[in-house]
């Protein structure tokens, strides 16, 4: 299913093609299944019609959730490029974590100009001291116009329109809370009435005077609900290696599933005792992700946690792996591009590592007391979890927390206590009669846990960040992790092989890297009111800019582009009026207008700080290929020379708009 839904991802292929085939596989592996069954000899026919079976429905499942292959999808009626105003019916289906200036949603649209549509928006609303409140499942209207979803202007930064088009969302409208009319809203719906539990919860913790950091981090640990964690804490968690504590995920369902059946195992007694608990235990779960939103990290974490309970109580063997397989197969069928979702990889690679890297680190030491044992063991799985989704993390996040085993070893431990106590507050407090000491000491507790991880989080010596680690060393480390663990889990020749030959496809992924780094290149990055220019090379980067110096290594575009360059070394230097690169010549222009080559041929002329020139008298002394405009220009001032570029009949570059110009050799 997962090559399927990867084929489906990169390659376009006939709807109905795809329909026809898998009705006709599925019908033949029926048939198969049937013949099979009657045979004393088992041929491999069925079980290659199988693989091809769900190749082919992984393909199918992508296609039938995208929206855009249905004409009803709003991109066949409308585009953004004409800029025109619609009147746009919406209804809310997702709330994001807000921005400085916005309020952001998901929201799937009804109608556009009173016409019936399908498909998903991005909802960008400006912030409002007022506190206008927008729900879950609220129909609104608004008055405004289709816009792309901005594209990174630079090289290797985050591409939020990428992973939004992952969700089916393709374009955001944007406006501001006087412009939005309610409708209507749904109250009978699962999303709406999570929301109004989300609401009733957090007003009944706010009369017991909790700190906002304490509050934040209650509504995620508890509630899935991270919008209100500030970025400092956020940024805290994350470089002391416990931001999957901040996350509802399998850890906390795994502690959830734990106590719950510890408090219902005396229903067993009863005749069908284990059938009834489980019924019960699996409700409630699933209960606890309703009130969670049904996120995905939650979602899958009770998914995955269902098929354990059913499986730890039939009187059958079972696998973990093929309880895993399970639980990742009705996923992908219901969301295939949860595929890409960085959480669902880190969640089912970190269970895999500890249900098979963990039974191999413990039995390298057997302590002899018991409490020393506890922590052993939550050591051991902390280290098969981390190596598992090392590859991975340092893929997208580029960081390693080298202190990630302090922090999970010391909250670890309590976590079931803060859990337990917690859903004992919330309860209690939903009930108002919460004793205020208890929310005193819950409260405490959860501000030692941030003091601890901000601690934790300062031993900057110990936080390797910036780590280039490209999508070939991923597949080579995961060949080396699975090869040593095949090896050391049954060793022998073949195996010890397999080991080696994996070693060599790192050894090759690096002496290819090593060749690829020798690209030279120059780039005009985008920067907002700001002159960025950058001269790589092989390894070093070499900047001329007009950022404060002390500043200028923590700008976001630099450090993408030298971690995905391989960049060891930035120096800077002044700025210059004319740069020679790859056989062509740059002319750069200031806000003084100055210049004299008339000894020379000019390929391209960079504008930059607003110079006041005559742009037609300037083409015609220099005659340049291309005239580009970098993000330190006024609007007003680049929306001028393009008209002038138009008439002209000369190629004009906007940053802003095509991003980062490269000359490359």
């Amino acid at each position: 299913m997962i090559i399927g839904i990867l084929i489906a991802t990169f390659f376009t292929l006939p709807f109905y093609l795809i329909l026809f085939l898998s009705i006709v596989l599925l019908a033949f592996l029926l048939v198969t299944l049937i013949l099979a069954k009657k045979q004393i000899h088992k041929t491999i026919w069925f079980g290659l019609l199988a693989y091809f079976t769900t190749v082919c429905i992984g393909v199918l499942i992508v296609q039938l959730h995208n929206q855009k292959q249905f004409n009803s999808h709003y991109t066949h009626s409308f585009s953004s490029k004409n800029n025109s105003t619609h009147q746009i019916t919406f209804k809310v289906k997702n709330i994001l974590k807000p921005t400085l200036y916005h309020d952001k949603y998901i929201v799937d649209i009804l109608k556009i100009d009173n016409q019936t549509v399908t498909g998903k928006l991005l909802f960008n609303i400006d912030k409002d001291s007022l506190e206008n409140k927008i729900n879950v499942d609220d129909v609104l209207f608004v008055s405004t116009s289709l816009k792309e979803i901005n594209r990174p202007l630079n090289p290797y930064q985050f591409n939020y329109s990428a992973y939004l088009k992952k969700q089916y969302v393709y374009y955001q409208i944007s406006t501001d809370y006087q412009s939005v009319f309610k409708i209507s809203s749904d109250p009978n719906t699962i999303s709406r009435l999570a929301n109004k539990i989300h609401t009733k919860i957090s007003n009944s913790l706010e009369a017991y005077h909790f700190k906002p950091d304490e509050l934040a981090i209650i509504n995620a640990l508890l509630l899935g609900q991270r919008h209100d964690i500030s970025s400092e804490v956020y940024d805290n968690y994350a470089s002391a290696g416990a931001i999957h504590i901040l996350a509802v995920s399998g850890l906390h369902v795994g502690i959830i599933f734990l106590i719950l059946n510890f408090c219902l195992k005396p229903i067993e007694r009863l005749k069908n005792g284990k059938y009834i608990k489980i019924t019960i235990v699996v409700l409630l779960l699933w209960c606890f992700a309703v009130i969670a939103g049904l996120r995905p990290s939650v979602t899958r974490a009770v998914t995955m946690f269902t098929v354990i309970a059913i499986a730890m109580n039939l009187k059958r063997p079972s696998n973990i792996y093929n309880t895993l397989a399970i639980s990742m197969f009705f996923l992908l069928l219901f969301k295939p591009l949860l595929l890409f979702d960085v959480g669902f990889q880190m969640s089912y690679i970190a269970v895999l590592a500890i249900v098979s890297i963990q039974p191999l680190i413990i039995k390298v030491w057997t302590p002899k007391y018991k409490l020393v044992n506890y922590f052993w063991n939550i050591f051991t799985v902390t280290i098969a979890a981390q190596i598992g989704v090392l590859p991975i993390s340092l893929y997208y996040f580029h960081q390693f927390p080298g202190l990630f085993f302090v922090s999970n070893l010391v909250i670890l431990p309590f976590l079931g206590l803060i859990l337990g106590l917690g859903f004992i507050v919330i309860i209690l407090a939903s009930l108002k009669i919460l004793p205020q000491f208890v929310a005193d000491i819950y409260g405490g507790l959860i501000s030692l846990m941030n003091h601890f991880i901000e601690w934790v989080s300062q031993q900057e010596s110990f936080l390797f960040k910036d780590i280039s680690f490209g999508i070939g060393f991923v597949i080579a480390t995961y060949l080396i992790i699975i090869s040593v663990t095949k090896y050391f889990k049954k060793p022998n020749y073949l195996r010890l092989s397999f080991v080696l030959i994996s070693v060599i496809v790192l050894q090759s992924v690096f002496i290819f890297n090593k060749l690829d780094t020798k690209n030279n290149e120059l780039v005009i990055f985008h920067k907002s009111r700001h002159t960025i220019i950058g001269l790589k090379e092989n390894n070093n980067l070499t900047i001329a800019h007009t950022i404060d110096s002390s500043s200028v290594f923590n700008e976001n575009s630099l450090q993408s582009y030298s971690v995905g360059n391989y960049i060891k070394k930035i120096n800077q230097t002044d700025l210059k009026s004319v740069y020679t690169f790859a056989n062509k010549k740059l002319l750069v222009i200031d806000s003084l207008g100055v210049y004299n080559v008339k000894s020379f041929h000019v390929d391209y002329i960079l504008l930059r700080n607003s110079p006041k020139v005559n742009l037609k008298r300037l083409t015609d002394s220099l005659k340049p290929e291309l005239i580009i405009a970098d993000g330190s220009n006024y609007k007003s001032y680049t929306k001028q020379w393009e008209e002038t570029c138009k008439k002209l009949k000369i190629p004009f570059y906007k940053t802003s708009e095509k991003g980062a110009f490269i000359i490359s050799k």
